[in-house]
């Protein structure tokens, strides 16, 4: 993780927000190679899931809402971690992410070991067991180290779990529910009847426009409402970069059905659908997995949830989630507000509150997923022929920040110059494009390499000749010669997909 964190501010993908005064943790910026690759993304999926499909329209709510909203959906009252203090350090950790073991010997307990939940925290936790059981001078053989959640901690084992941070035992707390919403005020008193808060999800803002646009748009069941909007969770222990953080964006899609409708076909083409859209935008189908929740830990009005899971640098995480949430939301706010939210089917010839398919996706972990899939070290020859390791980024061509990059071989000819500014105007008119003048042309080409470029169009003597350049592609530098026009033709089905 460390490195590709380092490649993002060193490119200027991503930036801590407010550096330059020792930043706030869990808060990021996207700096001007950042911005273009997550704009990308997410005008990817809005082609694909809205503009792409007749059934789905698009919406945009407001990130404060009216404080009902979110005590009808159950956020006030229910949406919440269990957090544990460690009181020597003063450092808060999410009680779930907090594992322990019993270290015994030939069945008598010699003390507790814990760890952070990492992928590798098994085996940090049968090094721990060993350090201990040597500082304890125990005799005998370590019996198979069994680690177990905070969650499931005995209060009597409070004391004797040490910390993660410091390793001293009797420091950790009993797990306690902490609110995840941001809570603000809306005028100008700052009593209990202004409370507002930042929306900490942005699908209720669907589920109360429902009725509106059921009313103001020709859409019949099954239709969907897709959003792309900002969303503020206040967590314990935001880590792993922009993986869990306290502001975020997602992307997301209400899918209405009828409560008759064979639900679990749908599910499972909605989790295809999703699939094969990452795999589209550059991430390798065989890091992508699922995982299907028990019955016993889904919420309690869902019927089903699968996570498409990720290979990240962390370890096999949830990228996005596709839940079946029966009527629960609509059925929340038609009873908290007193107005009709029932959809009227006319095939049907009765009315009823619809149930629920949502893909729920984040933009920053998708980010996340597409810069781990796309960061390779290779070898390539240098200027004089010697292999040499360069960085690379192989972004698809569709979702790579900049499209192209075009290069004059010389900038003190300038007929060469000028022919090449005048392709680039040419390219730039459709695409985001870059012109890069400055130093070798083997150095040139690696800058563009390690921000994902995917193709370098250099103009050079032969140019003025016949009117050639070269396209090199990024990922295999191999070099072909053709006509502008055939450039065109070229990079419109490479980026575009079309001709």
């Amino acid at each position: 993780m460390s490195i590709i964190e380092g490649l993002c501010k060193r490119r200027g993908f991503i930036y801590r927000s407010s550096e330059i005064y020792g930043g706030l943790n869990g808060f990021f910026d996207y700096g001007p190679l950042g911005v273009e690759l997550k704009n990308n993304i997410k005008q990817a999926w809005w082609n694909d899931f809205v503009h792409g499909r007749d059934d789905i329209v698009g919406l945009d709510a407001s990130i404060i809402m009216h404080p009902n909203v979110w005590r009808a959906s159950g956020h006030v009252a229910g949406f919440s971690d269990p957090m544990v203090d460690c009181k020597e350090s003063k450092l808060r950790f999410r009680a779930d992410q907090i594992y322990f073991a019993e270290v015994k010997i030939d069945g008598h307990t010699i003390g507790y070991v814990s760890v952070l939940e990492d992928e590798g925290m098994q085996a940090e936790a049968e090094k721990k067991a060993h350090e201990l059981k040597r500082k304890k001078g125990a005799q005998g053989e370590l019996e198979p180290v069994a680690l177990k959640n905070y969650m499931e901690a005995k209060p009597g084992e409070y004391d004797l779990i040490p910390s993660p941070a410091t390793g001293n035992t009797g420091t950790l707390t009993p797990p306690r529910d902490f609110n995840l919403m941001f809570q603000t005020y809306v005028g100008a008193m700052r009593d209990e009847t202004a409370v507002a808060y930042l929306r900490p999800e942005t699908a209720q803002g669907i589920f109360v426009d429902f009725k509106n646009i059921c009313d103001t748009s020709r859409v019949k069941v099954p239709f969907g409402i897709a959003q792309i909007g900002k969303a503020f969770r206040n967590e314990i222990t935001p880590r792993n970069f922009i993986f869990r953080s306290r502001e975020f964006e997602q992307m997301e899609i209400e899918y209405f059905i009828s409560p008759e409708a064979d639900w679990k076909k749908l599910h499972r083409e909605w989790i295809d659908a999703c699939k094969k859209w990452f795999v589209s935008i550059g991430l390798p189908e065989c890091e992508l997995a699922e995982d299907v929740h028990p019955k016993e830990k889904l919420a309690h009005y869902a019927k089903a949830c699968t996570d498409i899971t990720f290979h990240f640098p962390h370890g096999l995480q949830e990228l996005q989630g596709i839940a079946v949430r029966g009527d629960f939301d609509l059925t929340q706010h038609q009873n908290a507000s007193n107005k009709n939210l029932e959809y009227f089917d006319e095939n049907l010839k009765r009315k009823y509150l619809p149930h629920v398919i949502e893909p729920s996706l984040g933009v920053d972990r998708t980010f996340l997923a597409v810069m781990t899939a796309a960061y390779t070290e290779d070898e390539v020859p240098n200027d004089k022929g010697q292999p040499e390791k360069r960085v690379v980024l192989k972004f698809s061509p569709r979702i790579a920040p900049l499209k192209a990059a075009v290069f004059p071989l010389v900038k003190n000819k300038p007929e060469i110059f000028e022919k090449a500014k005048s392709i680039y105007e040419r390219l730039r008119r459709r695409w985001n494009v870059f012109f890069d003048a400055s130093g070798a042309i083997g150095r040139r080409y690696r800058r563009q390499d390690e921000i994902g470029t995917p193709f370098g169009i250099t103009v050079d003597f032969q140019t003025l000749e016949d009117g050639t350049v070269t396209l090199r592609d990024r990922d295999t530098t191999q070099q072909v010669r053709m006509s502008v026009e055939e450039l065109i033709w070229h990079l419109t089905d490479k980026i575009d997909g079309k001709i």
